[in-house]
């Protein structure tokens, strides 16, 4: 189960959903033409401690597409948007390709 982030200072918090996380990694999944999320609210998990974060998540991939290039794109538009909006040092993210439509 995804849980929220959450950023503490002296000035009070700042908590970031595990919805807010979800539909982020769900918008960089879509950004891969030809992928998305199978079950965005089963087939999504992300793992986060101390700055640091891993992913896995359930992919639908167009049939015909090349899986692997697919699969490595999602992996970096993942890691990039939680690097870039959440601050979070993406160790893994790991794609299981469920269905081709």
């Amino acid at each position: 189960m995804t849980e929220p982030l959450v950023f503490r200072s002296a000035a009070g918090s700042v908590t970031v959903t595990a919805a807010a996380l979800s539909r982020l990694v769900a918008q960089a999944v879509s950004s891969v033409d030809g992928a998305r999320l199978r079950r965005p609210r089963r087939g999504l998990e992300i793992r986060h401690a101390d700055g640091r974060a891993t992913v896995t998540l359930e992919l639908s991939v167009r049939h015909g597409a090349a899986m692997p290039e697919l699969s490595r794109a999602v992996q970096e538009r993942v890691a990039e948007a939680l690097a870039r909006t959440g601050g979070l040092e993406v160790q893994r993210v790991d794609v299981e390709i469920e269905e081709v439509a």
